[in-house]
């Protein structure tokens, strides 16, 4: 299969990042994962198989994600999709989370979006075509009593996304926003409760292969079971 293009998964972890991963690179893409630990990466991209790779990256640190961005275009190919899958839970309510949580929280799940959103978007703004996916949360739509810090970041990461998709869209840069509803189980998990990551990656696909003259901007996935 002819390579594709690059994909870069921002803040990739053990269940959806993963699944992002491999699902992109079944495609023909080459897939870059970012996460902050080196350790955590190693085991990824054993895990991932063929055509993935991964680089440490801080993704609050707007230098390292432009630098992890120049990377992936120089070595792996024009990136055709940037994926941000990055976030911070830490749960409490208004009396229990701190100013220095709750602005961690906002730098790992929102700032970071912008710098990913902001570095992917140069050079496919230059090239006309492109994709930008943002990873939400049902806390993107509502806070509850104890998701101070957390609903605070997603709703600001789905602002980031429309504000992005207004402007970049008429430039021939789609971006869209997924709202996950529920909990991530494990790939190929049978609790009836829990979204499969393997099924969340096949929305993302999706998306990136959506023609221009339909784009979607946001879409919500959620078990079948779930109330809403």
């Amino acid at each position: 299969m002819a390579v594709r293009g690059s994909v870069v998964v921002a803040g990739a972890g053990p269940k959806l990042g993963l699944a992002l991963a491999k699902r992109f690179a079944a495609d023909g893409f080459r897939v870059l994962m970012l996460a902050r630990r080196p350790d955590q990466l190693e085991r990824l991209v054993a895990a991932a198989g063929a055509n993935v790779s991964a680089r440490p990256c801080d993704l609050t640190d707007a230098a390292a994600v432009d630098a992890a961005f120049a990377y992936a275009e120089a070595s792996l190919g024009p990136v055709v999709c940037a994926i941000f899958n990055a976030s911070a839970r830490r749960p409490g309510g208004i009396l229990e989370v701190t100013p220095a949580e709750f602005e961690q929280a906002w730098r790992v799940g929102c700032l970071a979006g912008f710098h990913v959103g902001q570095a992917a978007a140069r050079p496919m703004v230059e090239r006309g075509a492109g994709t930008i996916l943002f990873t939400g949360a049902t806390a993107s739509l509502k806070g509850n009593a104890k998701s101070t810090a957390f609903a605070a970041q997603k709703f600001g990461l789905r602002a980031v996304a429309q504000s992005m998709a207004r402007d970049l869209g008429p430039r021939g840069v789609h971006v869209a926003h997924v709202v996950i509803d529920g909990g991530i189980g494990d790939a190929g998990a049978s609790a009836e409760t829990q979204l499969d990551p393997v099924d969340i990656a096949d929305a993302y696909a999706a998306l990136h292969a959506q023609p221009r003259s339909a784009w979607t901007q946001e879409i919500d996935v959620r078990p079948f079971v779930e109330k809403f």
